[in-house]
């Protein structure tokens, strides 16, 4: 199999390889960190170029087929971009049948300085996050299959990014959350920036980070002509991702290409729920 072709840059000024971010593998090779979860799936990090293909056949699976994503991507079938040679990806398998059912990709701050920012940074001037980029990882595209939404394969992705980031010093976790254009039965323009709108009126009472991490987008999407008074339930990974201590760090961007309103988020690993700190770090 065709090793990953992601530069071996060192993630910190330790010096560790690419190679090392996962120490402690039962896999042949020390990089997989498989590891069995329950409900029958099993995490582990790919190590081949074949298993990142898996995860961006699920990827396009749900952004181009289940959400209507234009995608342009060089190889059919398979969501691919500029960042993935330059991530980690993290996978779920279910045991049984050896399928990818969940995927994060993972940008650690070596690796975005290489390829020279982030994905988050296309769509949102994130000048204020700068003193956290030493110790920021980048987490996208998240996406799991349709039979395996029950809860199980998001906490595993959770937990093994969470000790990812403890591992490797890291401290802060970024992205940008989307909300689906079919969110609660939106179509088009009008109704996923209706949805949008409401979304983000409820968070920014709740939710909100503090001005000094606030971000701007670049494709600001057009709040002023939508109702934002609707009451909608923010997609389940929103949801998630605020029980986890993530806050909201401005008003959603529009992209066009994953037909979504994308909110930027952070969660930083001392705002971590307590109970979720007890189940992923042990502390």
């Amino acid at each position: 199999m065709k090793e990953l072709p992601t530069p071996t840059l060192p993630l910190s000024q330790l010096g560790l390889p690419r190679r090392s971010l996962h120490p402690g593998s039962p896999d042949t090779h020390g990089l997989g960190l498989a590891a069995p979860a329950a409900d029958g799936i099993e995490v582990s990090w790919a190590c081949h170029q074949d298993e990142v293909r898996e995860a961006q056949r699920l990827r396009h699976a749900i952004f181009a087929g289940e959400m209507g994503a234009r995608l342009r991507t060089p190889l059919a079938g398979h969501d691919i971009d500029i960042f993935d040679d330059f991530c980690e990806h993290l996978l779920v398998r279910d045991t049984a049948s050896r399928e990818v059912v969940g995927t994060y990709r993972v940008l650690t701050p070596a690796q975005a300085r290489r390829i020279g920012g982030t994905y988050s940074d296309t769509e949102f001037d994130l000048t204020r996050l700068r003193h956290l980029r030493a110790r920021m990882v980048e987490t996208g595209r998240a996406c799991v299959h349709p039979q395996h939404r029950q809860g199980g394969v998001i906490l595993a992705l959770w937990g093994a990014l969470a000790a990812f980031m403890q591992r490797n010093q890291l401290d802060t976790m970024v992205g940008c959350a989307s909300i689906p254009l079919q969110h609660h039965g939106a179509s088009g323009m009008d109704g996923a920036g209706q949805a949008a709108a409401s979304i983000w009126n409820q968070l920014r009472d709740r939710h909100l980070a503090p001005i000094e991490f606030h971000v701007r987008p670049r494709l600001p999407l057009p709040l002023e002509r939508f109702d934002g008074g609707l009451d909608i339930a923010p997609p389940p990974l929103i949801r998630g991702y605020l029980r986890l201590g993530a806050e909201v760090l401005g008003p959603p961007a529009w992209d066009p290409e994953f037909n979504s309103a994308d909110l930027p988020m952070m969660l930083r690993i001392d705002k971590l729920q307590a109970r979720y700190r007890r189940r992923f770090l042990g502390v």
